[in-house]
This record gives C-alpha cells, structure tokens and sequence, in this order.
C-alpha cells in the first residue's frame, strides 16, 4: 500500500525536475532569509545563483553537526517568530535542542510520516500505542499522522507504571516508540511476569535517535517475535520521517521529494561514485520554510540503492552496513 502513489511512485525524470525545482528555491530562501545561511555562503564566496544543476550543489559548504549545536538558533531562522506555528524543545539524556516549525513544515513532516506509517502495514484499522512525550515534535508528528489514517491512537506517556493497565485495558497491533522506552518496555513486562510476544502486536516503529539501524533490533525481533521497522530521528532533523522501510525491509527509501541525498566519501568532501559503496549520508531540504538544512552531514554510513526496489516505490533507498530495514 502506499499513502502517496503519485510521488512514492513518481517516475526518476520527473523526480530530479521537481528536486532541481525545490533546490534552487530552497538555497534561495535560506540565503536570503537565514542570518546563519547568509553569511556562511559569503565566507564561503558562493551563492544560490551559482547552482544550476543537482551536480552545483556541491559547490555550497557542507553543514557540520556541530555548527547546529554551536550557533545561535535564531540565526537559522528565515521567518520571525510570529509566522511559526510550534516551537519544540528535545531532550535527551542532558542536552536538549530547539526547533522551529511553520504550519507548512508541520504539513510536510506529517505527510512523510504519513508513508512510513502506512509502509509498515498502519491502516485506519490500527490501534497504535504511542510510547513518549508528546510534548517532542517528532512523536506529536506521528500522533498527526496516525490521526489522518484514521488509526485509533493510544498515548502511552513515558511512565511505565501506567503502561501495563493500558495495554491490558486495549489491545494494540502497533506499537511506536524511542529505543529506550521500548527497551524499558520489555523489561518491565519481563519483571511483572508478563512476555511482550504474548499480546497481538503485528509491528513496531523503533525511533532512533543517534543511529539509522537500532542495534538492538535482531534482540527485540527476537523478543518481541514481530518485525521492527526502524525510524531515523535525530533530535537535529527536529522530524522522523526522513528514512523509512517498505514491506519488503531490503533498505529504507529516502524522502526524496523533499530531501536531496548525498554519498561522500569518508575522511573527505568527494561524492561516492561506485554503486553500492558505502559513505557518508549528507541531505538537503527541499521544502523547509523555518529552519532549511543545507548539506547537513549525518555522520551516518550508507549506500544508495540504484535498482528498483520489489514494493514498487521509485525512491531510492539507503542501506547501511548492519540489517536492511
């Protein structure tokens, strides 16, 4: 099934003309709104102009991780605080990083996690158990999602004293959570005498947050008996819906329409250009209006999938060097 059939089957001609399109008014935009972006291409004695092409975006500086978290965040920001529609602050652990939204952000977050939900098997059916504080963008986004499915939608919160009496009260077929809490979930089920593969759950959406690939996914499949569909969500990309796997887990496809990926070689600002090798994932946003990224280096280690993946979907998918979805 797909939530978008038009674009998560658009043909690749089409989809490089609507990313050149999205590409030259995004570097603009940024460039001329951002205080950040706008002085960065001056140091840097580049500008929108200068891209013409996908290939030109290489001639704009890349965005580090650490320039996010260093630099004043207002500076990022293209629009004055009255054109915003949500502010959101992220924890995790002792850090926390803000973001900030415009209703077409919103929209456009709501709509990606819209394909990942329904690409794991959500359907307007579903009961979902949402596990976390919704006070952070990126579950309040899935939240909207499920919404506009239809799913009936389970807030679980983050204690989980009132985790086992909700989940005895209604059965859920999908569970969404951050690693940790999933974790902590199946612990305290373990420790009340109770085995998560016991209740009918048909899939779990895993955010995480520091990596692509859950490193404890062959140990939660393994516990959980039901397949774990992994969501990228670094608290920098202030979303979860940049990454995500179809049916056939052989990889996640990559929101292309509104991101721009790149390969580059590691150590190094050279593109990949052997298939299948692995790099860098380095993306660009094509639609932001609040905050754009422009060449933000994840530190992730990927390749790009050029052969058509078997559920049907034209955009492309990354894989990384551990398990495929």
């Amino acid at each position: 099934m797909y939530a978008n059939p038009e674009m998560e089957q658009c043909a690749k001609t089409r989809l490089k003309e609507l990313q050149l399109e999205r590409l030259k008014r995004q570097l603009r935009w940024a460039q001329e709104k951002s205080v950040f972006y706008r002085e960065r291409f001056a140091r840097a004695n580049v500008s929108y102009e200068a891209v013409e092409t996908l290939s030109d975006l290489r001639k704009i500086p890349f965005l580090e991780r650490d320039a996010l978290w260093q630099e004043n965040r207002l500076d990022f920001l293209t629009i004055p605080f009255s054109g915003l529609l949500r502010y959101g602050v992220m924890h995790e652990e002792s850090r926390e990083f803000a973001a900030f939204y415009t209703n077409g952000d919103i929209a456009h977050n709501v709509e990606m996690m819209t394909r990942a939900l329904v690409a794991a098997g959500v359907h307007r059916a579903s009961v979902v158990a949402l596990f976390g504080d919704l006070a952070d963008s990126r579950l309040l986004d899935i939240h909207y999602a499920l919404e506009v499915l239809g799913a009936t939608v389970i807030p679980m919160g983050t204690d989980y004293r009132q985790w086992l009496s909700r989940m005895d009260q209604v059965r859920a077929d999908t569970f969404v959570a951050p690693r940790p809490l999933l974790m902590r979930l199946i612990i305290h089920l373990q420790a009340a005498g109770m085995d998560i593969a016991e209740y009918a759950c048909a899939r779990v959406l895993c955010l995480n947050t520091d990596a692509i690939q859950n490193p404890m996914q062959h140990h939660i499949e393994g516990r959980t008996k039901i397949p774990v569909y992994n969501l990228y969500a670094p608290m920098e990309l202030g979303m979860a819906g940049l990454l995500y796997a179809c049916e056939t887990r052989a990889g996640q496809h990559i929101q292309e329409d509104y991101f721009y990926p790149e390969i580059i070689a590691f150590g190094r600002d050279a593109p990949v250009t052997d298939k299948n090798q692995m790099g860098e994932l380095v993306v660009t946003s094509l639609a932001a209006e609040a905050m754009p990224l422009i060449r933000y280096r994840t530190g992730q280690a990927v390749s790009l999938a050029d052969e058509p993946c078997r559920c049907g979907r034209t955009l492309r998918c990354i894989r990384t060097p551990f398990a495929a979805g």
